[in-house]
């Protein structure tokens, strides 16, 4: 059964009940727009809730242009919707909602609940107070088939059916293509697609990457942490990267904070090559000449693994990776052991799928869009957060963009509503003035 409805001329629809699309949903309704948000979803806001499961990362407090450089080349692109809607803007958004953040010793920032949930359901209770209404389990599945224009009815599955919605303004807000589970599946790409909108083939981004243990070592060391390494590389170009931090040793190949920062770089390497080789650092902190004298001092009867534990504070997971890679000869060879200590070559020869990924690169380029984030092709159809064409690493980068785009689309669709208003009271007076003569 189809179910057709005809809605007022000041009324919005926002498909997505992510952060995007529950901001562009509040900064509509303030325009005095009546605002229907539409998710496949029983319930809103499901990848922003697991993204606070383990303390929720809302934004960042580094200075502005360190900040923008975060989205590489798309930093020119994201610059002003996040210049009008910064970090110091969020917080003071949640803190409107009741939610107080504060700056961590990374200059990542939290809510003090470190909780999404509470943030989440202030929101909700706001788009209600101010007349936003929800559709969930309405799977948008593109407009009318054979419609030509762009204010054609939008059509959505339902448990009762399908139904068919026409608005004069249209926000998409629907994710990428990770945690399909939670919604974010890229079925939108062929919709737009098919209507001539260019799209970047979504990738995974923040994700991991595979290498091929022994099974010894991944029934032993899968899931365990490896921390306060250096990881360097060289990437695609013949750069040099190196940073310090934190990886995980998966079952598959390696994850973790300080792979995800490099992700993006990893997987254009492994891409334009096929694979790539890192190098860990496992004793950051040391020299490599203190390494090598710690590790060829006399060791008498104490084994290796006591000797390396004792001079130079290699142990666990760190000396597991040793032996994994340099072979039980390697690892009773002093020069060897040193030398691996300080650059130890991992070959990372594939991308984790994406479903895996944390978030997506990819999405409709800005290349399709004008300034206020509407398609060029698409008069009235706004694109906001993660389906739009950026990547950022983790640690607040992704909320802050996903936000201040769908408060740009919003921002958008309010002026192209005014004009809309604008141009149907200047038809209105030339037929009263018509219907005079």
């Amino acid at each position: 059964m189809t179910i057709a409805s005809t809605v007022p001329v000041r009324h919005a629809v926002v498909i997505g009940g992510g952060p995007a699309g529950l901001m562009a949903a509040e900064v509509l309704a303030d325009h005095g727009v009546c605002v229907d948000i539409y998710d496949a979803m029983p319930s809103v806001g499901r990848k922003f809730l697991l993204a606070g499961k383990g303390g929720l990362n809302l934004t960042h407090a580094e200075p502005l242009p360190e900040f923008l450089s975060r989205f590489a080349e798309r930093s020119v692109d994201m610059t002003p919707m996040l210049q009008a809607f910064d970090a110091s803007a969020l917080r003071a958004w949640a803190a409107a909602l009741g939610v107080d953040t504060f700056v961590g010793s990374s200059q990542r920032v939290f809510p003090v609940g470190m909780k999404a949930a509470p943030l989440l359901r202030a929101c909700l209770h706001r788009l209600r107070e101010r007349g936003v209404r929800f559709h969930m389990r309405h799977r948008w599945l593109g407009w009318d088939a054979g419609a030509t224009s762009h204010a054609a009815p939008l059509r959505f599955h339902t448990p009762h059916g399908e139904v068919s919605v026409t608005a004069p303004v249209v926000v998409l807000a629907l994710g990428g293509g990770s945690w399909a589970r939670l919604g974010s599946d890229g079925a939108w790409v062929p919709f737009l697609q098919a209507r001539g909108v260019s799209v970047a083939p979504l990738k995974p981004a923040n994700c991991g990457f595979d290498h091929a243990w022994s099974e010894h070592f991944r029934q032993r060391h899968a899931g365990t942490p490896v921390k306060s390494v250096a990881l360097q590389f060289c990437d695609a170009t013949g750069q040099q990267h190196r940073r310090n931090g934190e990886l995980m040793v998966t079952a598959h190949g390696v994850e973790g904070s300080l792979v995800y920062g490099f992700s993006a770089l990893l997987r254009n390497a492994i891409e334009a090559a096929g694979s790539v080789t890192i190098t860990l650092d496992l004793a950051p902190d040391k020299s490599t000449q203190r390494v090598h004298d710690e590790v060829c001092h006399p060791r008498a009867a104490r084994s290796w693994s006591s000797h390396l534990q004792s001079r130079v504070g290699i142990h666990g997971v760190k000396a597991a990776l040793l032996r994994e890679c340099l072979g039980a000869d390697g690892f009773r060879d002093s020069a060897a052991l040193a030398t691996a200590i300080k650059a130890l070559p991992i070959t990372l020869t594939g991308v984790r799928p994406l479903d895996e990924a944390i978030s997506s690169a990819g999405g409709v380029r800005f290349e399709a869009l004008d300034a206020d984030l509407m398609l060029g092709d698409l008069p009235g159809v706004f694109c906001a957060g993660e389906m739009l064409d950026w990547e950022a690493p983790t640690g607040g980068y992704l909320l802050s963009a996903c936000f201040a785009s769908g408060r740009a689309a919003a921002e958008g669709a309010a002026k192209f509503l005014e004009r809309h208003d604008r141009a149907a009271d200047q038809a209105a007076g030339q037929a009263g003035d018509q219907a005079g003569d």
